[in-house]
This record gives C-alpha cells, structure tokens and sequence, in this order.
C-alpha cells in the first residue's frame, strides 16, 4: 500500500511540474547530469541538523513557505539586507521568528564541495531542505520539481504585505492564498505543517486571552505558564501535542478545541471544517495531499533559465 501512495504523489507531482514566468518548466531530475551528488549532500546536513535539533526541521519548512509567498520561491529570504535594499529578514512575520539560515549556509557550503562549483540554487537548496526536513520527521516523500534560479533583490515591505498572519480570520486567509494561486483546501492541508515545530508568545497571546470560549481548559492553563499577559514575547509552546513527529495530531487538536493560533482555530470556522474532519480521521489523506500541495507552493513564480543567478553564498548576491 505504502509503494502505491509513493508512485501516485511522485506521477502527480510530475504532473504539476511548476512552470515560470518564460515557460521553462521545472524539473525533479534538474541535476542529475550536472552534479548527481547534490540531493545526498542536501539530505546529509538537513538529517544532521534535525538530529540535534528536531525542532529545525519545522524552521527548516517554515522557511520555504515564507520564501514562497514573497514574490516566488527565489531565495530572497536568505538575503542580508544592503545599501540597495532592505530584506526580509527583519519583516514583521520573520523578524526574530524565522531561522535555519546557518543550516542553509552549511548545505550550500557541502553541496559546492559535492558540486565542486556553484550549481545549485540556494532556491532550490531551501526547497530540498523543506522536503528532507519532512521525511526526517516521519513525514511523506516526494519529488521536488527543481532549476529554481536565485533573486538578486528582496523586500521587507512585500514580506509583510505578502506573508499570512497567525490573527488572521478564514476569509482572509482564503484570500491570501488565493492571491497565490493556491485554494481553501492548500490552505487547510498547509497548515499541517503545524504538526511540527513550536510558535512565540507572542503570537498566540491574543488567543489565549481573549478567547477562552474556543480553547480547550486544560490547554489554555499549560499555556498561560508558558505565555503570561505581559511578558515573555519569546516563549514557546508547542503548535500540536508531538511537534517533533509528522503525523495527524494538528487536526485532531483543531477538533479538541487545541487550536493555538487563532488561524489555525479558523479553520473550524466555514466550509474548511469538512477538510479538517478529513485529514483528522484520514493521516494517509493528509500525507498524500500535503505532499501536492507542497509541490504547488514550491511552483510560485519561480525564476528560471537566464532569470537571476545562481548565488555562491545564499546571503548576499553575486556582485
């Protein structure tokens, strides 16, 4: 059964083959010729890094969809800011929440090694990373389409602008994905992606205060410790009960009232309840459409062919 459910996200993914701006298409087996060893070397550092630190395979993800979602997956959220531009680093979604950047440098640092020269996109590094992350914390595989090429700008003020809000009701959740080219149901199976990994205080404060009537009791007192009304900004708590495991925890909580975030509560709130239900009761459904969906947000604008560069270090343009 496993092998049936690999085959089909691997065919539909080559069915959905994400296709710029110039219509050259991007491809899983873009390096194959030119260097064979760079997968391997990407899936080395990310399962190193996540075996010290499970939580950075969540970072790890986190940081694909944040690159996605402004202005295409172009690695633009790697950038330093400079003279010329301000980057987003430092945007209010990112802005001491974001990270893995050092992560990212050492896979770009072995996979140069591997490549012996500077072949791979540090846009495609961070696709491949999000992927590895997953499937080291027990999460599906699938094929990246690859041949992403890299943003020579960024911009803090398309961050903020472009990024979803942890406060935000369904409707403009909806909204925002739909200004993506993405659906309700992307919306719901995305946000699995809080099956792992941890949020700030800060961003679930709100919620725990000014709606108890949506938030489970006895979940609410674990997190008033962890998060008090007017300090501790930084404090974490985890987004489902296993933020180190893939699995259907996130939607089970969602039903039990375990919302964190008031986003994630929204999802409750309209006709994306029916998903919720089903990647609740069905963890094989939730793996085989996270995976699709995965490859969709990975197709956002990408820059390809003679468009941008190829960065040897993905914090600041080749100059």
């Amino acid at each position: 059964m496993a092998s049936h459910g690999c085959f089909f996200v691997a065919m539909m993914a080559f069915a959905m083959l994400a296709t710029a701006s110039n219509g050259q298409p991007l491809v899983p087996r873009f390096y194959d010729e030119v260097c064979p060893a760079a997968l391997p070397a990407i899936r080395k550092v990310v399962e190193e890094a996540v075996a010290v630190e499970p939580r950075m395979g969540a970072s790890l993800l986190r940081l694909h969809f944040h690159d996605c979602f402004v202005n295409g997956c172009d690695g633009s959220i790697l950038l330093d800011d400079t003279p010329f531009f301000t980057g987003e680093k430092n945007a209010a979604p990112n802005a001491n929440s974001v990270r893995g950047f050092e992560v990212i440098d050492r896979i770009k640092d072995a996979v140069n090694a591997a490549c012996r020269g500077n072949v791979v996109s540090c846009a495609d590094v961070v696709a491949v990373a999000a992927r590895d992350s997953i499937v080291a914390l027990g999460g599906p595989s699938y094929d990246v389409p690859l041949g992403r090429r890299d943003a020579r700008t960024a911009s803090q003020a398309a961050a903020n602008n472009s990024i979803p809000a942890p406060t935000f009701d369904l409707g403009r959740l909806v909204s925002n994905f739909a200004e993506h080219g993405l659906t309700a149901q992307d919306l719901v199976v995305l946000s699995g992606a809080h099956t792992l990994g941890f949020s700030r205080c800060t961003n679930f404060r709100d919620r725990l205060y000014n709606e108890t009537a949506t938030l489970d009791a006895s979940l609410a007192a674990q997190l008033r410790g962890r998060c008090p009304r007017a300090d501790g900004d930084d404090n974490l708590a985890p987004l489902d009960p296993t933020p180190a495991r893939f699995d259907g925890g996130y939607y089970a909580s969602l039903l039990r009232s375990g919302g964190v975030l008031h986003s994630d509560h929204q999802l409750l709130a309209g006709p994306t309840d029916g998903l919720v239900r089903l990647y609740g009761a069905d963890h094989e459904a939730f793996r085989r459409d996270f995976a699709l969906a995965m490859v969709r947000m990975g197709g956002l604008s990408p820059l390809t062919g003679i468009s941008g560069e190829i960065r040897a270090n993905c914090r600041k343009v080749n100059y």
